[in-house]
């Protein structure tokens, strides 16, 4: 884990890749989870013999589950010392390229590519690519803002 002591230390980081995440198996039970906890049950998710008849042949997990490790990806690369507090700001974009397949494993890419003064802080853009294990194709790219105060 990168440790990251201040606004200047963001500031200099700034362009930097700071690191990947471990990786995160996805099986089904998390994808149950998530179908339960979004009311999302969409048979391409949840329903593991009519899935295998569908276009991937299993279930797969929803993209807003893959999007919702994102917190987790960023805990395992970095933290920031010296703030007050950091908060989700939301996302400026998000693209799912492949489908995350039953059984997947994933890991979180962070690059820091932008680092802008806002009242009391700063607001981060980080380029957050969930790879996947043997694929060249990542599951999703998303540009991810959060803010640090100080």
């Amino acid at each position: 884990m990168r440790v990251i002591g201040g606004i200047d230390e963001l500031r200099a980081a700034k362009g930097s890749e700071l690191g990947k995440s471990g990786w995160i198996t996805v099986d089904q039970p998390r994808i149950n989870q998530f179908a339960d906890a979004t009311e999302d049950h969409q048979w391409i998710h949840v329903d593991v013999e009519r899935a295998k008849e569908g276009p991937f042949g299993t279930t797969i997990a929803h993209g807003f589950l893959t999007l919702s490790l994102l917190p987790e990806f960023v805990s395992q690369v970095y933290k920031v010392e010296n703030v007050k507090m950091g908060i989700n700001y939301g996302l400026n974009k998000v693209r799912f390229t492949s489908p995350v397949k039953v059984g997947s494993r994933i890991r979180g890419s962070i690059e820091l590519t932008d680092v802008a003064d806002v009242d009391g802080g700063v607001q981060l853009t980080n380029k957050i690519t969930v790879e996947m294990e043997g694929s060249d194709r990542p599951a999703l790219v998303a540009e991810w803002l959060t803010r640090q105060y100080v």
